[in-house]
């Protein structure tokens, strides 16, 4: 069995954490700068405690892995000390494995998770794919090893590859729930039920993943239909930064499909 110790108690930590957990990969040990955070996530683990500071150099763990934000990543890595023969991971999808090279120990490598996390929505972590990187071969067998106990779909990746994913990652996930959010305060705005749109919703993406994005692509814009969109555009004066939204959008979706 390998031991773990995770780095962080938030989002990314609070899914990981208790998958690896019911595998030959079993969580010890779980930092956080709010111990209430940490405790929080342990008790949701089989036999791991809190960890009050950065201080491992007696731990039994063999993996450590940093799931915090991606701000404060470089700063665990200058206070974090580690037992000997440590491996080091991060879990971010934009960081380059090279944040890591400073550690204090020459076994490191990036553990990225390519899903959405919330705490109150439970995720299939068999269905999530794991990207993997490292430079050290032995790391690299474990790290796929690690990903394969939890996952159905294990790839190894380089940075700069993981950086365009995360970006259309950030296109794919992050933007498309601000362009809900939008559409819920408009419809909420105008005393209109946001479930109505639940089914368009459901269906867009659903179309979009069998036949393509770029061939499930509708809307005035699509269609070319200036007068639909000017109306819109006319409609959303009252709010610019929405409205700036919507030209922007549909400038970009004319421009590729009437060009």
């Amino acid at each position: 069995m390998t031991l773990v110790s995770f780095i962080g108690s938030g989002n990314v930590a609070w899914h990981l954490a208790p998958a690896l957990d019911n595998t030959d990969f079993a969580v010890r040990e779980v930092y956080s700068r709010n111990p209430a955070h940490a405790s929080a996530l342990v008790d949701k683990l089989y036999e791991a405690e809190v960890k009050a500071t950065l201080d491992f150099s007696t731990s039994n763990s063999h993996v450590f892995i940093i799931a915090v934000s991606d701000d404060a990543v470089e700063s665990v890595v200058q206070e974090i000390i580690l037992p000997e023969n440590a491996i080091l991971v991060h879990t971010s999808g934009s960081l380059p494995l090279d944040v890591l090279r400073y550690a204090a120990t020459p076994d490191i490598g990036v553990f990225y998770p390519l899903q959405t996390f919330s705490k109150s929505k439970k995720v299939d972590f068999k269905e999530v794919p794991l990207f993997i990187e490292s430079e050290n071969t032995e790391t690299e067998k474990i790290l796929i090893s690690m990903a394969k106990a939890i996952s159905k779909h294990v790839h190894k990746i380089s940075s700069q590859e993981r950086k365009a994913m995360h970006v259309a990652a950030v296109f794919a996930s992050n933007f498309t729930n601000h362009m809900l959010t939008v559409s819920q305060e408009i419809m909420k705005e105008n005393k209109l039920s946001f479930d109505w749109l639940k089914p368009l919703i459901a269906e867009t993406v659903n179309k979009s993943l069998t036949i393509g994005p770029e061939n499930a692509q509708t809307g005035p814009a699509r269609r070319g239909d200036f007068e639909t969109l000017d109306k819109h555009m006319e409609f959303l004066q009252q709010d610019e930064s929405v409205a700036e939204l919507y030209k922007v959008i549909s400038q970009h979706i004319v421009d590729k499909y009437h060009s």
